[in-house]
């Protein structure tokens, strides 16, 4: 049996409390031997305050980036610098330039970039595709709406530029898109709700026309109290896919023939493994290409400022 790959996580805040430390802890393929924070400390590893102390003082430990992604490139770029492997959490940069710059940067060193996507490894994902690849696809629906209080709460950081607002779930559903649909898709329209204290939009409506010509409309809203929706419905030659949850559950023309409890984080980190044993890379900015298109051809309206706390 092969030891564990060491791994620092860098950012300890909600997702990385939330899914990788239970996920690092839970596969034997991987040890959490370090983790770097100016706020934060996990206990039972060494704390470094920031990612240079940890790479100069700290063990060999491939380097898992939960950072906002207007900070992540820099981190990326000392880590591979260093001769670090990297893991992004979504989405992998603030731009696509940062993005290139990551991809070059790992292949002059030979490290392993990995640019993750978790809401592609939900249960029924894989099926969704194998079924679509036998079908032509005719028209495609998200509707991705959830409460920004409840996932988010306190993160002023995604109304910031390069913070995504809505598209920081929303990509989430154009991850699964670009997975079980081939692509180029292109942004012909889009409008762009933004609070008027904010530079990031709580929603967004885009039209789009996918590889072969059929429309795809998404809606995306982070003002949604009570049931949270994550739904992709797509109409074919022969059926309808509707897969909702999120990705954990699938239906075909109205039968759920798919269901099963959410490991994303697990499978992001089995999928780790296998790169890192195989030093190969896997970076796809497809997703990314669709929100930085939306905000290019995206119509901006106006709505009332952002309040942390409910009336």
């Amino acid at each position: 049996m092969t030891a564990p790959f060491p791994v620092a996580l860098v950012g300890v805040g909600k997702i990385a409390r939330d899914q990788h430390i239970p996920a690092i802890a839970a596969d034997p393929d991987f040890e959490l031997v370090s983790a770097v924070s100016r706020h934060a400390t996990v206990e039972g590893v060494a704390n470094y305050p920031d990612l240079g102390r940890f790479l100069a003082e700290g063990p060999p430990a491939a380097v898992v980036l939960c950072v906002p992604p207007a900070a992540r490139t820099p981190l990326a770029l000392e880590a591979l610098a260093a001769g670090r492997d990297v893991m992004l959490e979504k989405p992998p940069a603030a731009t696509f330039g940062e993005v290139e710059r990551m991809v070059a940067a790992a292949r002059a060193r030979g490290c392993v970039l990995f640019a993750t996507w978790h809401s592609r490894f939900a249960p029924a994902v894989a099926g969704a595709r194998a079924w679509l690849a036998e079908r032509v696809p005719r028209e495609v629906r998200i509707v991705w709406k959830e409460d920004v209080r409840r996932w988010h709460p306190g993160q002023a950081w995604i109304w910031q530029a390069g913070g995504f607002g809505v598209f920081d779930p929303g990509i989430n559903a154009l991850s699964v898109l670009t997975e079980i649909l081939p692509g180029p898709f292109a942004v012909d329209a889009a409008r762009l709700t933004v609070p008027e204290n904010c530079a990031t939009p709580i929603a967004a409506e885009l039209a789009m026309t996918g590889a072969e010509g059929y429309p795809v409309r998404v809606e995306l809203d982070w003002r949604q109290e009570g049931p949270q929706t994550w739904d992709i419905a797509v109409e074919t030659d022969r059926g309808r896919l509707d897969l909702s949850l999120g990705g954990a559950a699938m239906a075909v023309d109205g039968r759920e023939v798919a269901r099963a409890p959410e490991r994303e984080y697990p499978l992001i980190y089995r999928r780790f493994a296998e790169l890192l044993r195989n030093r190969r890379s896997e970076v796809d900015a497809s997703p990314l290409r669709i929100v930085a298109d939306a905000f290019l051809v995206g119509e901006r309206e106006a709505t009332g400022p952002f309040v942390e706390e409910r009336a």
